[in-house]
């Protein structure tokens, strides 16, 4: 375990663009910080994903650190952050599977056959996302999943308003289709 003074001297060198100070500062926090965010997701994968995201981030802000807490403390803020806005993704993410499945059950006018359970629903959701063009997909992410509207979405994949609209429009429509529940021809 590093002292103190030592961790303030890799924040320093950091700060001035040395990387193996830093490489020093995440492998003397990785282990505190993976167990931190799956203790909040639940999932080694998601905590891996998200320990990245945490060092990417507190490299990025280093600036920002005053010194006014312990760095282990700010790197934690960081950390949780990235977990709550995870857990927010995946909220929305679930809701959006929830509605999907509520609207192609009502238009499927059920009989029993049509009962989807929650995670087969969420599955065949993200399966069907993956089936989608790659830049229908990210405007569809973007403005559904992540709640840009059409213009941030453009500006984020690189192209007008009206592209960004109609790769929704044309991924909507494709889900639609694709997720309609599939009825017996022999009924």
């Amino acid at each position: 375990m590093a002292g103190m003074d030592e961790e303030n001297i890799w924040v320093t060198q950091s700060r001035n663009g040395d990387h193996a100070a830093f490489e020093s500062l995440i492998r003397e926090h990785q282990g505190m910080i993976h167990a931190l965010t799956y203790r909040m997701t639940g999932s080694l994968a998601d905590a891996r994903d998200l320990t990245q995201e945490t060092f990417i981030r507190a490299f990025r802000q280093l600036a920002t650190f005053r010194g006014e807490a312990k760095f282990s403390s700010w790197l934690c803020r960081i950390a949780v952050n990235a977990c709550l806005n995870w857990r927010a993704r995946e909220s929305r993410r679930t809701e959006i599977h929830r509605r999907w499945s509520d609207e192609n059950l009502e238009a499927g006018a059920g009989g029993e056959s049509s009962r989807v359970l929650p995670d087969q629903t969420s599955a065949r959701v993200q399966a069907a996302l993956n089936r989608l063009p790659a830049k229908q997909r990210a405007a569809l992410i973007l403005t559904v999943y992540e709640e840009l509207s059409l213009e941030e979405a453009a500006r984020v994949l690189q192209c007008t308003t009206a592209t960004a609209g109609w790769r929704v429009f044309a991924a909507r429509a494709k889900l639609k289709q694709w997720l309609q529940p599939r009825r017996n021809d022999d009924e």
